[in-house]
């Protein structure tokens, strides 16, 4: 009998975090002290809910939540993780309320992203002319939570069949004027999804679909029916109450008509352990199915094959004999740390010790293997007396990889392995159990270097001669390396484009710019002008050897393989920023930066300066700037007047002063807005100038 368990099966991404979340918890909570509680079962498995029941694990629901803020606010530590099929929207309210109300009140969310997704785009894509539909069934929490987040009138749909037949009716009619919204609970097969878009694309055009489902949810019942279609008898692990599991059964049982649905090994049925014509039985489990109950069922199942022989078998078992240098296949009948015993089918047990078992001296057995797994070995010797044949599957695995090693020298292959040991004249690795030679000076390590200290590093290797006589091989890292090398800068080259942006820190700096690690070994220069908008004299002003800068790329060229960077933006521009904060009329605490004879200089934003013109300073005449005020000096000062298209920023002390400036008769020049009182004509003309630029 042959069992074949599903790789797709068990806690998908979303319930395995919920779950380690909720153990991580409560394992704090039992040294920290404080409450547990779970907003609804954290998964749909009743294993796994009763065992966090035992842990001191609370299951509340919304009438629950005022009794919890009194047992918070009374000093208690309360924690209520949100289940991995989320909750409605009010009720995520009602404990951000709780949370923000009560700092003892802690509310961890452990919503799965897919379903987050799926209310987001509920609340996004609805409105007042929409209406939402969501394929799924209506009583699920996660149905009922995504719906809530919904703004517009929402139907929810079992089926395409339940569906066309609210299309086809009366009912249906006012949806002509509306926008559809259509998206699925995450659960929903592939098959039923199509139906329904099907259905309702040949009925309207104002529709926006949002394909919402899990795809490792699909990925799982795709693989569940390719399993049932060559299977004898098919057991499909989960919850009770858990929507993946039945959709999951009612794939198998449409492929195979043997197909069990059941919680734990205790539910399987006995009439496959007693029927021999079963010869393949295939296992799979719904997303919410913990890893130790799925392997408790395929142990059981694997004892059963053990178990039932025809008399025929047994009597052909008790004539086969083993001889060192067969290859045999055995099941793991047991595990432990040191060795792995197998079912050879014949009178003497088969044992594979740990360095017999791989070149890699890292693995765990118990990590690596488990009972009911099947493993093809070489006969090393046989013991009659003992009853004891002891086995190599590293040299199984060295024979079978090494046509691989072969394959790989003809088509220039990169290969991985571990460096094993440090020998005169290079090192050794073991590259799929093959041993492979690597002379010093491609190794990678300079000359003179240390090459112990590449032993127990995995490395990449290009191999470089595979002889069959001997099976030996010998290769290069450095070549690894190289080709790698090349192959990342030409996936750069190749996916670079102006306007892509890169964070890098800055490998060097020289009076014209600086240049920065865009990775994959290759540099982009940012030019000294595009480096920050106000002016500098030396990039060393605004940056450092190793700083970190976000950039975006200005030009390429791809022939002399230069890149041009900028860290300039729309968004940190000085200008737009100081549009965006202020206008005319508003008062700004500003820093004097710098004199003219007509005014003085002051930073209103950092790298955007505004002018003072001199009499605009004070309500009193005054002959220069520095009567009145200091460089560095802060002072408050109004805004009188913007230029956006010469960017310049008119400012005013004199505006916020209680004195009026009395009449003068002295004569006048006015210049970019501003009056100017001067004795002399060349401050005239520098003003002027200053307005002009």
């Amino acid at each position: 009998m042959t069992i074949i368990k599903a790789k797709n099966c068990g806690f998908c991404f979303g319930v395995r975090r919920a779950t380690e979340t909720l153990e991580r918890i409560v394992s704090e909570a039992k040294e920290n002290g404080g409450a547990v509680y779970t907003y609804g079962d954290v998964i749909h498995n009743a294993q796994y809910n009763e065992k966090m029941r035992e842990a001191g694990v609370i299951t509340i629901g919304r009438d629950d939540i005022p009794r919890l803020i009194d047992e918070a606010r009374s000093g208690k530590s309360v924690t209520v993780l949100v289940r991995a099929h989320g909750i409605t929207k009010e009720e995520s309210e009602n404990l951000s309320t709780a949370e923000k109300d009560s700092p003892n009140f802690h509310v961890v969310d452990c919503t799965c992203p897919i379903v987050k997704k799926a209310q987001a785009i509920a609340q996004r894509e609805t409105g007042d002319d929409t209406v939402f539909i969501l394929i799924g069934a209506a009583e699920h929490p996660e149905v009922r939570g995504i719906v809530s987040y919904a703004r517009s009138k929402s139907f929810v749909f079992s089926s395409s069949d339940e569906l066309l037949r609210f299309l086809s009716s009366d009912d249906a009619s006012f949806l002509e004027n509306k926008t559809i919204v259509v998206a699925a609970q995450t659960t929903l097969t592939s098959a039923e999804w199509e139906k329904s878009r099907e259905i309702i694309a040949k009925l309207y055009t104002n529709v926006k679909f949002f394909d919402t489902i899990c795809t490792v949810t699909d990925k799982r019942q795709r693989e569940a029916e390719e399993i049932a279609a060559k299977a004898d008898a098919m057991l499909i692990i989960g919850g009770a109450n858990s929507s993946n599991t039945r959709k999951l059964y009612e794939i198998c049982a449409s492929r195979c008509p043997l197909s069990y649905r059941i919680e734990t090994k205790d539910d399987i049925p006995s009439e496959l352990f007693g029927n021999i014509s079963i010869n393949i039985i295939g296992i799979t489990a719904g997303a919410s199915t913990p890893d130790s109950i799925i392997e408790e069922v395929a142990r059981k199942m694997a004892e059963r094959k053990q178990t039932n022989e025809t008399f025929e078998e047994l009597l052909e078992r008790s004539f086969k004999t083993l001889n060192p240098g067969d290859i045999v296949t055995g099941i793991v009948t047991s595990v432990t740390a040191n060795e792995v015993h197998l079912d050879l089918g014949v009178k003497s047990t088969g044992i594979i010790t740990q360095e017999q078992f791989s070149d890699d001296p890292s693995v765990k057995l118990t990590d690596a293997v488990k009972v009911g797994d099947e493993i093809k070995a070489y006969v090393i010797k046989v013991s009659d007396v003992d009853g004891i044949a002891m086995l190599s599957k590293r040299r199984v695995d060295a024979d079978n990889n090494w046509a691989g090693i072969v394959d790989a020298e003809k088509e220039g292959k990169i290969l991985e392995g571990t460096v094993t040991e440090a020998v005169k004249g290079g090192v050794v690795m073991s590259v799929n159990s093959v041993r492979v030679f690597v002379p010093a000076a491609l190794t990678g390590v300079p000359k003179d270097g240390d090459l112990s200290s590449l032993v127990g590093t995995k490395q990449h290797v290009k191999i470089k001669e595979a002889h069959n006589r001997g099976k030996r091989a010998y290769g290069s890292i450095r070549d690894a390396i190289r080709a790698e090398r090349k192959a990342r800068e030409n996936a750069f080259w190749n996916s670079i484009e102006v306007g892509k942006k890169y964070t890098g820190p800055v490998k060097s700096i020289t009076p014209y710019g600086v240049f920065v690690d865009l990775g994959s070994g290759i540099d982009g220069m940012v030019h000294m002008s595009e480096l920050t908008w106000r002016r500098i004299h030396h990039p060393s002003e605004v940056v450092s050897v190793g700083d970190m800068l976000d950039v975006h790329v200005i030009d390429v060229d791809r022939e002399r393989r230069r890149i041009s960077l900028s860290c300039k933006t729309e968004e940190n521009n000085p200008w737009t920023i100081f549009k965006n904060k202020y206008s005319i009329g508003d008062v700004v605490n500003v820093k004097i930066v710098s004199f003219t004879p007509f005014g003085a200089f002051a930073e209103v934003v950092p790298g955007q300066d505004g002018l003072i013109h001199i009499s605009e300073i004070s309500d009193k005449r005054i002959a220069k700037p520095a009567d009145v005020l200091k460089i560095g000096e802060n002072v408050d000062a109004k805004i009188i007047d913007i230029n956006d298209e010469k960017k310049n920023i008119s400012l005013s002390i004199k505006a916020l002063l209680d004195t009026e400036l009395p009449d003068t008769d002295e004569d006048e020049s006015q210049t970019g807005g501003l009056v100017y009182s001067s004795d002399s004509p060349e401050d005239s003309v520098y003003l002027k100038d200053t307005a002009e630029n």
